[in-house]
């Protein structure tokens, strides 16, 4: 069997805030996409489904590496452009207060479809998250992956959670983001394909029957590109730190090559059912890194720490062949810093514990995202 590419692409979605009012504002003008797209290569900086988001993607990498210097100049591009719009950019997965239902999508043909079609529940989607495409030629290959690689995706979504407000109030999810994209359909963590003949037959019968054009109207955790061979990773809230988001796609990308290596020496990880990973997806939502996971060969809650210790064990060989084991390491940061949701709580109750009224107080929580989204750019 021949060796994947493993090539890595990253896609980032943000929110665009006012500094004065630190709200989304309600139009952003397109000459603002249009700035950005003029420096660089087609579709790499391009509008999201609201006015008030934007998304970068960088090209096919070919390395960790090169994806982070990538992701970076992109972010610091569209920061720079903005803040000549007046606007300012936060890597977060949804905005402290801002209302969803004061916003406008983008006249864009997809997006009237999708407005169209999910009605109230489009609307409420003032979300960002990151996306993580991974090169893997063989069509097989990919689904056998696609059923594999599902048991480690709580795992990266506790390590990137940064939605932990929605509308003016504190959650108690670290992830709240999750909660409003599972009110679209095809949405979750994926089914398991025993081939990629039998995938395709399924997504045949639902282009047959009018309900979606073709394969990039699943939105699950993770599928197979409809666009690229790659096996595109979903589930992970933006970070709110550039490094981080690296961290997580370095993680992800060796998590398939060690996955790779046991079908090379016929082995294979075993396959739970959605049943026990979705709470174990749940536990990632709603705690992050906070109360653990569950370890379903043992059938006990184990503490997040030792669970990363094991994932970079498991994946040092991956990391070094890579040559990212720096960027995978840094996961223990996070875990020791905490994540963009564990830090925006703390600072609004900061804020709150400074005598800060509630608003000021979610208000400080933007002024916070606005500095670290570009903070070692």
């Amino acid at each position: 069997m021949a060796e994947p590419s493993f090539t890595v692409g990253i896609e980032e979605e943000y929110l665009l805030v006012d500094p004065e009012t630190r709200n989304l504002p309600e139009r952003v003008p397109p000459s603002l996409v249009e700035d950005c797209a003029a420096a660089l290569e087609k579709g790499q900086v391009t509008p999201e489904f609201l006015q008030s988001q934007i998304e970068i993607g960088t090209r096919k990498c070919d390395t960790i590496k090169e994806a982070a210097e990538e992701v970076s100049q992109l972010r610091r591009l569209v920061s720079t452009t903005a803040a000549k719009h007046g606007l300012a950019l936060i890597a977060a997965s949804t905005h402290p207060f801002a209302s969803w239902d004061s916003q406008r999508h983008t006249d864009k043909e997809r997006y009237n479809i999708l407005a169209r079609d999910m009605q109230g529940v489009a609307r409420r989607l003032v979300i960002c998250g990151m996306h993580v495409h991974v090169g893997i030629d063989d069509d097989e290959l990919r689904i056998d992956l696609l059923g594999q690689i599902s048991y480690f995706l709580p795992h990266l979504l506790a390590l990137s959670s940064s939605s932990p407000f929605w509308r003016g109030q504190e959650t108690g999810l670290k992830s709240y983001r999750i909660a409003v994209f599972d009110e679209l359909p095809r949405t979750g963590l994926p089914e398991s394909f025993d081939s990629f003949g039998e995938y395709q037959r399924h997504i045949d019968t639902l282009v047959a029957a009018g309900v979606i054009e073709d394969s990039s109207k699943l939105w699950w955790d993770v599928r197979p590109s409809q666009r690229f061979p790659t096996l595109e990773l979903r589930i992970p809230d933006v970070c709110t730190r550039v490094d981080d988001g690296v961290t997580i796609a370095a993680l992800y990308v060796c998590l398939l090559r060690m996955l790779y290596r046991l079908k090379r020496n016929n082995q294979r990880w075993r396959r739970y059912s959605n049943m026990l990973v979705q709470e174990n997806r749940w536990r990632a939502q709603r705690y992050g890194l906070d109360e653990g996971l569950i370890d379903f060969g043992r059938g006990v809650i184990v503490p997040y720490a030792d669970l990363l210790e094991e994932i970079l064990e498991l994946t040092r060989e991956d990391a070094l062949a890579l040559d990212c084991l720096e960027e995978v390491e840094r996961a223990r940061e996070i875990l020791h810093r905490k994540t963009s949701a564990h830090q925006q709580i703390n600072s609004y109750h900061r804020a709150l514990s400074e005598g800060a009224s509630k608003q000021e107080a979610l208000e400080a929580v933007v002024d916070f995202l606005i500095e670290e989204s570009v903070a070692g750019l």
